[in-house]
């Protein structure tokens, strides 16, 4: 589906440059306060942090990162750390009219490989999840993914018809790839992301910034992020039929953080 949109872009005009608000300065308070919210957010798998290093249930400690570094939008998304996954604040709610920043697309291969495990490795562990209108998608076994997303669905189902065009056909969930125009793994690849129809959204590489029309009603986007998901339509280089499982950022956002 993506392939078919790219190739009308192309045949268009160049799309204007995506600006990035910049990262948000992390003081060594800040971000103890947030690694203190991703180990709350993977209780299955982070045991604890020491500010410098996650600690597993199971093997060795991860480092986090130079907590004391103020990196650039293009070393965070080339080359990311765990501690850059806070580098910009998510928004709950109502999406702001801008600056946008990029909260979440910072994916820390460190991180998301012990949490769900390198697809180009070995298989990732996957289990169907029920999704509306009797529909069921594959999603990652690991890190509390499938049991969040199951409670979306049964969210949204509550919404009523008026919301099953978007929330069906949908374009994916898992698969093994890299996010394009990079080498990094795509949350798809964790089995931990899932696109909506696309019909209804649009994506930085082929469209310009979402107009009302072509964004998803607050109560699906509500529904998501009340079970640990962000939502791509929040981003600069948005993606708005898009959402991914990042309970850290959703429990930072809560906290103000």
């Amino acid at each position: 589906m993506r392939i078919a949109f790219a190739l009308v872009a192309a045949a268009g005009a160049a799309l204007a440059p995506i600006t990035v608000a910049p990262p948000v300065p992390r003081s060594p308070a800040r971000l103890t306060a947030m690694l203190d919210d991703l180990v709350v957010a993977y209780p299955q798998a982070l045991a604890r942090h020491d500010g410098a290093r996650l600690f597993w249930h199971k093997g060795p400690p991860t480092p986090v990162g130079d907590p004391a570094a103020q990196r650039t939008t293009n070393a965070i998304l080339a080359a990311p750390e765990i501690a850059d996954v806070f580098a910009w604040p998510y928004p709950l709610g109502a999406a702001a009219a801008g600056p946008f920043g990029d909260p979440g697309r910072a994916r820390p291969a460190a991180l998301f490989n012990r949490l769900y495990g390198d697809c180009r490795a070995a298989p990732v562990r996957l289990v169907a999840v029920r999704w509306v209108r009797g529909r069921t998608v594959r999603f990652a076994a690991s890190a509390g993914a499938a049991e969040a997303l199951a409670a979306v669905a049964r969210d949204l189902e509550a919404l009523g018809p008026a919301s099953a065009k978007y929330l069906w056909p949908i374009a994916g969930t898992y698969n093994c790839r890299t996010i394009a125009g990079t080498s990094d793994l795509s949350m798809h690849a964790y089995g931990a992301a899932i696109d909506l129809n696309p019909k209804w959204g649009a994506y930085w590489r082929w469209s310009a910034r979402p107009v009302p029309a072509q964004t998803l009603p607050a109560g699906i986007v509500a529904a998501f992020e009340r079970h640990g998901f962000i939502w791509g339509g929040k981003w600069a280089h948005f993606d708005s039929f898009h959402f991914e499982y990042r309970p850290e950022l959703i429990r930072a956002a809560r906290h103000g953080r």
